[in-house]
C-alpha cells in the first residue's frame, strides 16, 4: 500500500498539481522581469496609464493617451510606483527603488501651481490636456482634484518615496510638502474638503446635515458643484489614507488636527432620521445636492460604507470612540437597504428610501425608479462591504480589502517569456470604461500593480 501511494503522487507534485508554493528566488525572478519590462518598454518620462495593447500600438487612459502623456489617476503611475516601493521593500533591489523614483520624478513633473494634480500628465507642453503645472512647462487649468483618488494617490506615493529616499531627494521632498500644505489649505473649517480647488477654501458656518425643504428634483443645482463638499468616489477613505500616510511620515500636528476635523465633519454629514446615511455632495448648508446631471441629491449606498470605513480607521488613529458614534446606526439603515440581491443602489431617494436611478436619451438624463434601462457608464448598483465593517467594528481592527484572487503560484506562471502579464477581456467593468472586445488582449497596470503587491507580501511572510 505504501508503495503504491509513492508511486501515484510523485507524478503529481512533479507536475506542480498541488500548487506548491514557488521559491522566493523564483518570486525574485518573476518582480525583476515583470518590473525590467514595465520601466525598460512601457514606461514615458517614468510614467504609466492603464492600459496598452500587446504590441503597444494603443495607450489608454480615461480615453486614447497620446504618446507623450502618463496619467495619474489609478490604476495609472502613483498605483505602479507604490508597487515599485513595495517590491523594493520585499527584495532590496535598487532597481525597483529607481523605478519607484522616475515615476515619483514624472509626478513632480506633472504637479499643478495649485499643489495636487489632474488626471494625466502631458510631457509636451502643447499637448491636449496640459494643465499649469509647477514647473513652468504647461498651461490651462490650475484645479487640483479629490475626485477619483487623483492627488491623493500620488501624495501618498511621494510621501512614501521621500521615506524611502530617507528624505535625500529634494525634488521628491519639496513636492510632497507642497501638495500637503496644498491639500490642508483646501480644507473648510467645518472639516469637509471639496472635489476641486485653486487655492485656500474660503469658510462657511458649521451645520449640521439636514433634508432640503426644496423641490431638489428641479431646484437647487449649483453649477460649480465641484467647490462644495464632496465624499465622491471613496474620497472620505482616500483622503483619510493620505493624513494617516503624511502625520505617520513627518510627525505634524497640523495633520494630526486635519484628520480630527476630517472625522468630524464626517460624524455632522451623517443623515438625520429615516436615512442614517451620507450623501455624495453637500452644499455649504450641508444638504445634499446635484453632482453631475446623473448624479443627484440623494443619500448615496457606495459612499456610506466608505465613510464608515474611514471613521474607523480615524477613531483608531485617534483612540477617540466618539468617531465609532455614528456606525452602528449607519450599518443598520443600509442592511434595512439592502436589494434582495444583497446590493446596494449606489443613490437612495431622500426621504422615501427608494432606489433611485436615471434613464438617458441621447445627452438628456431623467430621474426613475425603475432599473429596467440603466445607462451602462455607471455604477448604479454595488455589492454590499456590510459584513467587512461589522467586523471591523467589533474587532478594532482595519476593514480589509486586499485583494486575493490571485496566487504567487498562479502569478509566477502566468508571466509571459517578455516579463508582460496578459489579461483576456471578458466584459467586467473596468476602470476607463475601455471599448475592447470579447477575448481581446491587454496589458493592465492594475493587475501589474497587484502581482507585485501579492508577490511583496509572499516575500515578506516567508
Amino acid at each position: 500500500m505504501k508503495r503504491i501511494f509513492i508511486i501515484c503522487i510523485l507524478p503529481i507534485l512533479s507536475l506542480g498539481l498541488l500548487g506548491a508554493a514557488p521559491s522566493s528566488d523564483e518570486v525574485k525572478s518573476t518582480i525583476r522581469k515583470a518590473a525590467e519590462y514595465y520601466t525598460g518598454t512601457i514606461a514615458v518620462n517614468g510614467g504609466y496609464v492603464y492600459y496598452y495593447s500587446p504590441d503597444l500600438s494603443r495607450r489608454l487612459g480615461e480615453g486614447v493617451a497620446t504618446a507623450t502623456e502618463i496619467w495619474v489617476q489609478p490604476p495609472g503611475t502613483p498605483t505602479v510606483g507604490m508597487a515599485f516601493l513595495a517590491a523594493y521593500e520585499a527584495t532590496g533591489d535598487s532597481a525597483l527603488l529607481d523605478a519607484a523614483k522616475a515615476a515619483g520624478t514624472a509626478l513632480v513633473y506633472g504637479q499643478l501651481k495649485s499643489g495636487g494634480w489632474q488626471n494625466s500628465v502631458d510631457f509636451n507642453p502643447g499637448g491636449p490636456r496640459v494643465q499649469q503645472y509647477r514647473n513652468g512647462k504647461g498651461g490651462g487649468k490650475n484645479n487640483s482634484t479629490l475626485d477619483d483618488d487623483i492627488t491623493q494617490s500620488a501624495l501618498k506615493f511621494l510621501i512614501r518615496l521621500d521615506r524611502a529616499l530617507d528624505f535625500k531627494d529634494r525634488e521628491i521632498s519639496e513636492s510632497a510638502k507642497v501638495a500637503l500644505d496644498a491639500l490642508l489649505n483646501a480644507q473648510f473649517s467645518i472639516g469637509a474638503f471639496p472635489q476641486v480647488w485653486v487655492g485656500p477654501v474660503m469658510d462657511h458656518p458649521s451645520k449640521e446635515s439636514n433634508y432640503p425643504e426644496y423641490d431638489w428634483r428641479t431646484e437647487g443645482r449649483i453649477k460649480e458643484y465641484w467647490n462644495m463638499y464632496t465624499l465622491n468616489d471613496g474620497m472620505a477613505g482616500s483622503v483619510t489614507e493620505t493624513l494617516f500616510e503624511a502625520a505617520k511620515t513627518y510627525d505634524r500636528n497640523d495633520v494630526k488636527d486635519a484628520i480630527r476635523s476630517f472625522g468630524d465633519f464626517l460624524i455632522l454629514a451623517q443623515m438625520p432620521d429615516p436615512q442614517r446615511g451620507w450623501a455624495q455632495q453637500y452644499n455649504y448648508e450641508m444638504q445634499p445636492i446635484w453632482a453631475r446631471k446623473f448624479e443627484p441629491p440623494a443619500v448615496a449606498g457606495r459612499e456610506s460604507e466608505d465613510v464608515m470605513m474611514a471613521l474607523l480607521e480615524i477613531a483608531k488613529f485617534t483612540g477617540d470612540k466618539k468617531y465609532l458614534e455614528p456606525i452602528v446606526p449607519g450599518v443598520k439603515y443600509l442592511e434595512s437597504s439592502l436589494m434582495p440581491d444583497g446590493r446596494l443602489a449606489r443613490y437612495y431617494e431622500l426621504k422615501n428610501n427608494k432606489p433611485l436611478y436615471m434613464e438617458r436619451k441621447g445627452d438628456v438624463y431623467s430621474l426613475t425608479n425603475d432599473d429596467s434601462n440603466l445607462p451602462k457608464h455607471y455604477g448604479w448598483k454595488n455589492p454590499n462591504r456590510l459584513d467587512l465593517i461589522k467586523d471591523a467594528y467589533r474587532s478594532g481592527g482595519t476593514v480589509d480589502q486586499t485583494v486575493k484572487d490571485r496566487t504567487p503560484e498562479e502569478i509566477v506562471k502566468s508571466l509571459d517569456d517578455q516579463g508582460r502579464w496578459i489579461t483576456k477581456f471578458s466584459g467586467e467593468a473596468l476602470v476607463g470604461q475601455p471599448k475592447f472586445k470579447d477575448g481581446e488582449e491587454y496589458i493592465s497596470s492594475k493587475v501589474f500593480s497587484e502581482n507585485l503587491e501579492i508577490l511583496s507580501r509572499f516575500l515578506k511572510s516567508k
